[in-house]
């Protein structure tokens, strides 16, 4: 294990209740230490999504303490990897960031049963992101 993350990764959607919040669950949970995960809202929640907490508790990750966060500059600048899922042009962008759009349906709303698909679907897109940022590490 490096002593310090190969990445820094920042999830965005608007209310950093559903989508970001679980990418950012799944990315710690598989990568561990090795990447730094954030997660923002261009218009952050009261809390996330309890359809979301459910599913993901499903499959074995706890994202019942995690709270909407305001997206900050800061947040961007410090970050390698700008994933955004739906905040429009909210989101500033930086040179030397790469940045990525996952076209998500929003989980807002919805009860479980429609939250999975969306969580199955976050998931596959963090295991390939993990692959590349191991990719880019040993290019």
């Amino acid at each position: 294990m490096p002593s310090s993350p190969i990445a820094s990764v920042l999830f965005v959607c608007v209310h950093n209740a559903g989508r970001s919040q679980m990418a950012a669950g799944f990315l710690s949970h598989l990568a561990g230490d090795r990447v730094e995960v954030r997660s923002a809202g261009s218009l952050p929640g009261d809390q996330v999504n309890p359809a979301a907490v459910e599913a993901m508790e499903e499959v074995g990750i706890d994202i019942s303490r995690a709270e909407p966060k305001v997206l900050t500059t800061e947040a961007v600048q410090a970050s390698d990897y700008v994933i955004t899922m739906g905040c429009g042009d909210a989101c500033p962008v930086f040179p030397g960031k790469k940045y990525l759009d996952w076209a998500l349906e929003d989980p807002a709303g919805k009860g479980v049963e429609a939250v999975r698909p969306i969580r199955d679907e976050i998931r596959t897109r963090i295991e390939a992101l993990i692959t590349e940022i191991d990719a880019r590490r040993e290019a």
